[in-house]
């Protein structure tokens, strides 16, 4: 027998075999998970991004459309950006992370970049997390913050810290839901 029809024929082995299960209960999102419902939805924010190690000063705009995946575990997100850098086309997956009890973010962009972000809080309506970087050949973190204002606002306010050094202020803005 070839290996294309042997494997296809395990295949359909497997999937009769799980046809006659009795089918259990589907997973229900916990309660870490509906926090994400919060970013449901298209929102508009603005802010300013400073001057600093990672570009220049300026005005920064953003659109982001929130919508729950398959099963309601995870967000996922797309958007644009546009700043002092110039314009930036996002996705990104939001999700709880179980085994390390904290969200997980994961990022693409136009720019060809991609990040994976994990170790964030959601406590009292705040969002945070530090993310260890490379600042120029020296280790850094930079600390995003979230604050929910109402249901249709919330803050945002990003730092850095580049060798252990203070913290210092590189973006902050607002975020409005639109739709």
């Amino acid at each position: 027998m070839k290996p294309l029809a042997l494997g296809l024929c395990l295949m359909i082995l497997m999937h009769g075999a799980r046809g006659q299960e009795a089918p259990g209960p589907s997973p229900q999102p916990g309660p870490e998970i509906r926090k994400l419902a919060y970013y449901l939805g298209t929102w508009k924010g603005e802010g300013e991004a400073k001057g600093g190690p990672f570009g220049p000063a300026g005005k920064l705009s953003s659109t982001t459309t929130c919508e729950w995946f398959a099963g309601g575990f995870q967000l996922v997100c797309r958007g644009e950006e546009n700043g002092p850098t110039g314009k930036r086309s996002f996705l990104n997956i939001r999700g709880y992370d179980g085994k390390k009890k904290s969200y997980a973010e994961y990022g693409i962009s136009s720019l060809g970049d991609s990040e994976y972000t994990t170790g964030g809080t959601i406590e009292d309506g705040r969002k945070t997390f530090i993310v260890d970087i490379d600042a120029g050949g020296k280790p850094g973190q930079v600390r995003y913050t979230e604050r929910q204002v109402s249901p249709t606002l919330f803050t945002y306010r990003a730092e850095v810290s580049v060798d252990g050094g203070p913290w210092t202020e590189i973006a902050e803005g607002k975020v409005a839901k639109v739709e």
